[in-house]
């Protein structure tokens, strides 16, 4: 019959096109299989109009060779000449220096640092502080959820931060917001109040505070008793610190414009520090995109020594003998190592009295104790990093030390050689840097209720007024 021939054409025909589709994925895969790596002079000659989809699948390929290097290489070419190329290509394709490109590349696995720099074009979830000096979290969550607010709990290892989706309000603008309940805040910046866990009636110091995010959740942790010193050296930031201060109610709170290095002798004898020391940035590439093209090794040399310098002033303004206290916690916004282990690593070396203790917090990736050749003490593995790509919060990194002694040992004499060499790499970097660096400072903060129970209720809230308004019954003010 007719209808039988042209079934049986149609069936020869669909076997014909499986035949083609196989030879042709068979060709594509021999042709991934034998990734031939450009040179710089052929790459120099690609079309302009074509380079970044060009660079995006140069990227991908080098990154499936260096995952099956042995079995994908190009014969003759080294790992070191698709690694270079790798970091060419993606300086190029994201935006990088190539100097600062190399520097963060070399902290992650080779698919993983793909991953951090996507996450660094993506802008971090907008989060608050519940301020518990004026209100809970779980009225906090009502409140904004009447306004039309989408929001869940931050996470489990914070019972105060509440995550904003979207509002049909200004959410800096609300008359909760004017009102003190909450505190505007990235949710790394919590994290350096809660490894500090201050407690009730101490003297606690916050050596860099503006715009006031750490002083203000210290301050509600105490639940206004003690006394917090909130300093900072820019005159000019301390006025959105005394706002913040006055606005989230917080009574215990001393303003001060001085050299965070310049505490042990004006004050001292703090039962717990709180340094979040001025960085590089590194770690908050989606808020400043600046980052990427205006960092130098100029200016990794200075801010490493400007942070060493207060490192050693938090602990030296410590008092070992504090009954409750005795902890100091160093944190910063970025990455890298010479800012962090490296200067961890350093107090220890001239502190003595000094050991690095669990951080208190129950995430995070462990601190470096050896990267790309240098060591650094086994105790800097209970420092605690964070990225963006696996914790969807800004780059942040986390040290608690305990002091144990009053007293400074003196340092031995290879140390003092040591300190030599860098004062003299630190005056080349002062002359071409000038006499002050404008680091990136953040903000911080936290507190504590029931977490379970918030989170039921909160979505328990959200859910209802959502119904309410499907039904037209419920208004939004």
């Amino acid at each position: 019959m007719e209808i039988e021939r042209e079934a049986r054409e149609q069936d020869l025909e669909n076997e014909e096109l499986e035949e083609l589709g196989d030879e042709e994925l068979k060709t594509n895969i021999a042709q991934r299989e034998t990734f031939v790596l450009p040179s710089g002079q052929e790459i120099e000659k690609g079309p302009q109009s074509e380079d970044l989809q060009v660079i995006l699948t140069r990227i991908q390929e080098i990154v499936r060779v260096l995952n099956n290097f042995r079995e994908l290489k190009e014969e003759g070419r080294s790992r070191s000449e698709y690694v270079d190329q790798l970091i060419k290509d993606l300086g190029l394709y994201y935006g990088y220096n190539e100097y600062l490109m190399e520097k963060l590349f070399h902290l992650f696995p080779v698919s993983e640092a793909i991953e951090f720099f996507e996450a660094n074009e993506v802008q971090r979830p907008v989060v608050i502080r519940t301020n518990t000096l004026k209100t809970r979290r779980r009225d906090l969550a009502q409140a904004l959820i009447n306004r039309g607010v989408n929001l869940e709990p931050v996470g489990k290892w914070s019972k105060v931060g509440l995550q904003i989706f979207d509002s049909p309000v200004p959410i800096g603008a609300t008359p909760e917001y004017l009102a003190g309940h909450y505190m505007l805040q990235a949710a790394s910046s919590f994290l350096p109040v809660v490894s500090l866990a201050p407690q009730e009636n101490e003297r606690v110091l916050d050596m860099c505070s503006a715009p006031g995010g750490k002083t203000t959740y210290i301050s509600a942790l105490l639940k206004n008793t003690g006394c917090v010193f909130a300093n900072d050296a820019n005159k000019d930031r301390c006025k959105a610190l005394m706002a913040n201060i006055h606005r989230l109610g917080c009574k215990n709170t001393v303003v001060c414009n001085y050299d965070g290095k310049e505490f042990p002798a004006l004050i001292g004898g703090f039962d717990r520090v709180l340094l979040d020391a001025p960085c590089s940035g590194t770690g908050v590439i989606s808020k400043d995109p600046a980052v990427k093209t205006n960092k130098s090794d100029d200016d990794f040399i200075f801010l490493a020594k400007i942070q060493r310098e207060l490192v050693l002033s938090a602990i030296d303004s410590v008092d070992a003998n504090s009954a409750t206290g005795g902890y100091i916690v160093y944190s910063t916004c970025s990455v890298t190592v010479e800012e962090n282990e490296a200067v961890v690593d350093y107090a220890l070396k001239k502190r003595p009295n000094v050991k690095l203790v669990p951080s208190g917090l129950d995430f995070g990736k462990e601190g470096f104790t050896s990267y790309r050749g240098k060591s650094f003490h086994p105790s800097v593995s209970l420092t605690r990093r964070y990225y963006p790509h696996t914790y969807n919060m800004d780059g942040f990194y986390v040290a608690k030390f305990k002091k144990i002694s009053n007293k400074i040992p003196e340092a031995p004499k290879e140390e003092e050689d040591e300190d030599i060499e860098e004062e003299e790499e630190v005056k080349v970097a002062s002359k071409k840097k000038g006499k002050s660096a404008k680091p990136v400072v953040e903000e911080e903060s936290t507190s504590i209720l029931d977490n379970a129970e918030d989170e039921e209720l909160i979505r328990g809230l959200f859910i209802f007024h959502q119904n309410q308004a499907d039904s037209d019954s419920c208004l939004y003010f």
